[in-house]
């Protein structure tokens, strides 16, 4: 299929959804359906762990939308610095379905749907709560990435229409993880993805995640409505289930060599070979010191604002600070001077000390590291060494 065809279908759906949008009844037929649709992940970090959303189906009253949770609200004031600070309101949206169908299977994402088994009234009643949360004045809502987002207000919607009667049992394959663990599920872990992920959270997703907080995840809302019940007759959830677009098979480009691994594993390799270059030459590379420094004292710096001047629940307690250390910003000035001061060099043992409580964190399970941080920590262990023996050859 050319693009123009592509462009067209979509220039179409978006006509259709307008036409939906017009008018909508309020209330629902006999024959109205209520579904939930999930969509595979796609190609950027943002779309990597898919979508859910409830589809409205009445024949009867010409309805068929899609209401999902998440989307931006560009027009928020502050948009970035609200999103920094975690205080960014987000979106319901609604969408016609041949619109919503065909640009998820027009960027080759699966379509999943689950046809809930409701009875009419808890029908109308999730119905209603759309309708009424989709209403200018209730339409945005904080967004919590693990508690708060598209995939679990599908779960906290459809117990609110069915008076929180549902019973969601662990799928077949469930096994017990940590918030971490479910993200790599969805994330390569040696991607820059994952390494910001890494990066910018803290130990608190190093935790074991609860049975239902497994359903952050779209595809978990997946998993545990095919197997949840509802009522004391425990009824199935899911009336029947089927797949409306199955993605066609991608070959997945090669990207070890723009990996962190890779990309950090040169960086360490050229620190190393100067830190060897000025062991050999008794002298030590300034503008090297200057640069580690900055970089390590600004992460940390920008870490240190993600956990304590933020409402980001999962960027506290990141220990990502044992190795960007903050205060490194404030002691630059003593690397431009041919004699270190004695506290700086015992400043410079502390930060041996850290690196080494690091590995320990990593070691009995504190908190997880970005494996392409591994090659930089080993230079960065090395470097601090030397600068600890060049400083005192110089006071002997």
């Amino acid at each position: 299929m050319n693009l123009f065809i592509k462009k067209t279908i979509l220039f179409i759906a978006f006509f259709l959804s307008v036409q939906v949008a017009v008018s909508q009844p309020t209330v629902l037929s006999n024959q109205a359906e209520i579904s939930v649709l999930t969509v595979g992940p796609g190609a950027s970090l943002n779309d990597a762990f898919g979508h859910s959303g409830f589809r409205i189906k009445d024949l009867n009253n010409r309805i068929d939308v899609v209401y999902g949770y998440g989307e931006y609200d560009f027009d928020a004031p502050n948009f970035y610095l609200k999103f920094a600070q975690g205080k960014l309101n987000y979106l319901i949206s609604k969408t016609a379905f041949t619109r919503f169908y065909h640009i998820y299977s027009y960027h080759n994402r699966s379509i999943k749907e689950q046809v809930l088994n409701l009875t009419h009234a808890e029908k109308q009643k999730l119905y209603d709560y759309l309708l009424n949360n989709y209403k200018i004045e209730n339409r945005r809502y904080l967004y919590e990435f693990f508690y708060d987002n598209c995939a679990t207000k599908i779960k906290d919607v459809t117990n609110i229409a069915t008076n929180n009667s549902i019973t969601f049992s662990p799928p077949k394959d469930f096994e017990e993880a940590t918030f971490r663990t479910l993200i790599y599920g969805n994330v390569n872990k040696n991607s820059w993805g994952s390494f910001g992920i890494d990066l910018a959270l803290g130990s608190v997703i190093d935790r074991k995640a609860t049975t239902e907080d497994h359903m952050f995840l779209p595809k978990n809302i997946y998993k545990f409505f095919e197997n949840a019940t509802v009522g004391i007759a425990k009824k199935p959830l899911v009336k029947k289930s089927g797949v409306l677009y199955a993605p066609k098979e991608n070959i997945q480009p090669n990207t070890f060599f723009t990996s962190p691994l890779f990309i950090l594993g040169l960086i360490s390799i050229i620190i190393l070979y100067i830190t060897y270059k000025d062991v050999k030459n008794h002298k030590r590379s300034k503008w090297l010191d200057v640069t580690l420094f900055a970089i390590t004292g600004l992460l940390g710096v920008l870490i240190l604002l993600l956990w304590f001047a933020t409402d980001h629940t999962g960027t506290h307690q990141n220990y990502n600070l044992l190795w960007a250390f903050a205060l490194n910003i404030l002691v630059i000035g003593q690397l431009f001077k041919p004699q270190a001061k004695d506290w700086f060099v015992k400043y410079i043992k502390l930060l041996i000390i850290l690196l080494c409580l690091l590995t320990l964190h990593w070691f009995i399970g504190v908190q997880v590291f970005a494996i392409g941080l591994i090659p930089l920590l080993i230079a960065l262990f090395v470097r601090y060494i030397y600068l600890v023996k060049h400083y005192t050859k110089l006071s002997d």
